[in-house]
């Protein structure tokens, strides 16, 4: 069931970011239509924006380059926050504005999210206290050692906590952006969202990958 209210996603991007991490759910929020089984809505009930710190283009992992629809400043109310990663994470982790950012608005999402190492910045945020959380496998131990009091989930390929869903490495943004949706708007306008994407719905949080 849908509550017809269009939503904003803030997506945070930053130098040397995975290009998927944040072009995955950037896909799955501007694809997902409501109406599943009638007539779809013309637009999607989510307002996707990539926001950057400084509203300065970047460049990605892999040398894409993108530019934000807005700097941290100029950044407008959002409902769901994403929190990509990639290498670039590690210069964010020493970035106070960044960390600023995140911790700002934390209090004002109903949904904190991230992909992959991005959930490192949540944990030097201090968001991630007491919760449980996942990361890229590479990063599991990483996460273990920086933040003891995190439950670190090895098993899960998408890790819901209350009002934060952190998610393993890259491609498995789609799947915790799907998770979102289905949380937010049902399973069914979720599983049309896929289907529209090709995509295989998620019917299991295991975790894909053995390491």
């Amino acid at each position: 069931m849908t509550d017809g209210i269009r939503r904003t996603v803030g997506i945070v991007i930053f130098d040397d970011v995975e290009v998927l991490d944040f072009s995955g759910p950037f896909e799955v929020f501007s694809v997902t239509r409501t109406g599943v089984g009638t007539e779809p809505d013309p637009i999607s009930p989510y307002a996707v924006h990539l926001i950057g710190e400084s509203g300065d283009m970047i460049t990605t992992a892999g040398g894409m380059r993108v530019l934000p629809h807005a700097s941290f400043e100029t950044c407008p109310p959002i409902d769901v926050l994403v929190i990509p990663g990639g290498w670039g994470t590690r210069a964010q982790l020493d970035n106070p504005s960044m960390l600023k950012f995140l911790r700002d608005r934390s209090t004002e999402v109903s949904l904190l999210t991230s992909v992959c190492t991005g959930s490192l910045l949540l944990g030097q945020a201090g968001l991630l206290e007491e919760r449980r959380a996942t990361t890229h496998w590479q990063a599991l131990d990483l996460m273990t050692e920086m933040f003891p009091s995190v439950r670190v989930d090895r098993g899960r390929h998408v890790v819901e906590d209350g009002d934060i869903f952190t998610s393993a490495g890259i491609s498995a943004g789609i799947d915790m952006a799907l998770r979102v949706v289905a949380r937010q708007l049902g399973e069914s306008v979720a599983r049309e969202t896929a289907r529209q994407m090709e995509y295989p719905y998620p019917e299991s949080d295991q975790r894909r990958i053995d390491f």
